[in-house]
């Protein structure tokens, strides 16, 4: 197992670990438990779906959890503030 650190981080102790069917739980990291990405909707880049009552739905997206899921996030947390920049 990976030792905790500013990209990975394991919380065994969750009551939903691994949130997501995984083929490797020691490698999955809770570091991202909330996606930030969630927010950009369609432009997450992730495997989601949409509900029927409209709720975006992430229980087949596992990009943050796996290695490289950090680097990920990061050069798409840009469009976050891109989206606040047009609405303010």
């Amino acid at each position: 197992m990976k030792e905790n650190s500013a990209k990975y981080f394991s919380n065994q102790a969750c009551q939903y670990y691994p949130c997501h069917k995984v083929e490797d739980a020691e490698e999955f990291n809770c570091l991202f438990c909330y996606c930030p990405l969630y927010v950009l909707g369609e432009r997450c880049g992730g495997n989601f779906r949409y509900t029927d009552q409209g709720i975006k739905d992430c229980t087949n997206c596992s990009i943050p959890h796996h290695e490289g899921g950090y680097e990920y996030v990061m050069e798409h947390i840009s469009k976050i503030s891109d989206l606040v920049r047009k609405v303010n």
